[in-house]
Parts: C-alpha cells; sequence; structure tokens
C-alpha cells in the first residue's frame, strides 16, 4: 500500500497542450477589452460607495456624538435649575405676625 501511495505521488502528469483546441478562438476564453473595461468600472464604482458609506457612517456618528453632549448639557442645566430651586425653597421665610411667610429681602404687601 504505501508503495502505491509513494508511485503516484511521484508519477509524472502529463503536460496539457499550449493550443486551444479546435473551434475555439482566443477571443471565447479571453476577456477581451469589454472585459477589461467592465471590470475597471465595478472597481471604481465599489471604491467610490465605499468612500461615501464611510463619510456617512462619520456623519451618523458626528451627530449622535452633538446629541448625546446636547442632552448631557441639557441635563445639566436641569439639575442646576432644580438646585436653584431648591436653594430658593430652602431659605427660611419669617413670619409677619398673620402667619404669612416672607422671604429675607422682601417686603410685607400693602394691604
Amino acid at each position: 500500500m504505501h508503495h502505491l501511495l509513494l508511485s503516484l505521488a511521484t508519477t509524472p502528469t502529463p503536460l496539457p497542450t499550449p493550443t486551444l483546441r479546435e473551434g475555439i478562438s482566443e477571443d471565447q476564453v479571453t476577456p477581451g477589452l469589454l472585459g477589461f473595461i467592465m471590470t475597471a468600472f465595478f472597481v471604481v464604482a465599489t471604491a467610490l460607495l465605499i468612500v461615501d458609506m464611510v463619510r456617512r457612517i462619520r456623519r451618523v456618528r458626528y451627530r449622535a456624538q452633538v446629541e448625546e453632549d446636547r442632552m448631557a448639557a441639557a441635563a445639566a442645566a436641569d439639575v442646576a435649575a432644580a438646585d436653584a430651586q431648591d436653594g430658593l425653597e430652602s431659605t427660611p421665610r419669617q413670619s409677619d405676625g398673620d402667619g404669612n411667610g416672607i422671604a429675607p429681602g422682601q417686603s410685607r404687601p400693602q394691604d
């Protein structure tokens, strides 16, 4: 068995003939000028599509980043406004004698 595998591995194979078969011309087996032009067109079109896709993806990422920054700024402004509102509500009020509270720095309304 080993001898058979060794002989199959070392036996030379016949070389193909360098000429075409009868009835076939060289134009039928090569792409020619039209094939080259079509291949070049598809390569250029694919390259342009890839460049456009990368540009669009960058634009989407940039817009998402800007939107995220805007949302963070709005949230920070809401927190600051809530803190300011809590600061106003937590200031001690003085009584004007009628049971109405008056914040410091305010005058008593005239009747």
